[in-house]
């Protein structure tokens, strides 16, 4: 990989983290910096780092171990990016970097920021802190009673169901404890309760959707519809090759998004006259149940974007009727 030896000009970091450390490589000097991952080494980063900023930072997601350091670099002002891990390996086996240690995967970020220049990230507020870790609390308990509810049905033991029930029992009361705390919180936020009422006024998006959505998309109204259904996974692709003209296919995005809209496409094909009859017009065209579900999420996120883009409810957005058959 290549390396400006200046270090006054703009230059690039990369910072590797681990559960224990953090390796960061700059493209100015080459060295790597090894400090641990809390908050005496990020506050040795970010100090190193302040007095002659870096034209961008890039950081993987690791699923949350990144998340002191991100929020440390953007309160510093600091321009950081945060990548798909995904993203940085097959970037690093398209230049050529086989091997994977710690090290080297902090040099390959560096790569990763000078070529492929990420949307930087955005500071987030206290109130948006706390919402996105109650809808991931929520979600995982959900997902912990869905896997006891498939435990509950594979046994016959009397003492393992009566176990389980009490199990789900407790996970029902929390999941309902959090409902409202996520409710009490929306409302406390002016921003997030205007924002809540757009969205909750579209048959077929409930209050765990909405919230979803006000958690983990917060780009929603601020970017084009295909650049947002980039965002939530629900885009077609391209699979041609010559004269080859291979079936377009939705890949990557927001799973845990896609999720919540998935089930609200779902209701919507049902009770909203406008989805339905998108719906009913592909069925028309032949093209297959899967096919129509994807389609209506992406018309619904679509309607969605542009709700809150200008401030809209469903009734008020003139563009549904343009558009809806």
């Amino acid at each position: 990989m290549t390396q400006t030896t200046s270090p006054d000009s703009s230059y690039f970091v990369g910072i590797d983290v681990a559960k224990a450390k953090l390796d960061l490589g700059r493209s100015d000097t080459g060295e790597i910096l090894n400090v641990n991952n809390g908050p005496e080494g990020i506050g040795r980063i970010v100090d190193s780092l302040r007095s002659t900023p870096p034209k961008m930072i890039v950081v993987e997601s690791t699923g949350g171990l990144e998340r002191p350091l991100l929020d440390a670099l953007l309160e510093a002002d600091l321009p950081v990016a945060l990548v798909n891990p995904r993203n940085v390996r097959h970037f690093a086996i398209g230049i050529g970097i086989i091997a994977k240690t710690d090290p080297i995967d902090a040099r390959v970020l560096v790569e990763f920021a000078r070529l492929a220049s990420p949307r930087l990230a955005e500071k987030r507020s206290a109130n948006q802190v706390e919402l996105d870790a109650l809808i991931t609390c929520r979600r995982q308990l959900v997902q912990a009673r869905a896997v006891q509810i498939n435990c509950r049905g594979a046994t016959t033991s009397r003492a393992a169901i009566k176990t389980i029930d009490a199990i789900l029992k407790a996970l029902r009361k929390e999941i309902l404890k959090l409902d409202k705390k996520i409710r009490a919180l929306i409302e406390s936020d002016d921003d997030f309760d205007s924002t809540d009422k757009l969205l909750r006024s579209v048959p077929g998006v409930g209050d765990v959707v909405s919230a979803t959505l006000l958690a983990e998309l917060r780009e929603l109204g601020s970017t084009d519809r295909r650049r947002i259904s980039a965002l939530v996974g629900v885009a077609p692709y391209n699979h041609d090759s010559g004269t080859m003209k291979g079936q377009r296919s939705i890949f990557a995005g927001r799973a845990s998004v896609r999720s919540v809209l998935y089930m609200a496409t779902v209701t919507a094909i049902r009770c909203n006259p406008v989805i339905k009859a998108f719906a009913d017009r592909l069925d028309g065209l032949g093209k297959s149940k899967k096919v129509q579900i994807v389609a209506c999420m992406r018309k619904l996120l679509g309607f969605l974007n542009a709700m809150i883009r200008d401030q809209l409810t469903w009734h008020q957005l003139s563009v549904v009727k343009a558009l809806a058959i």
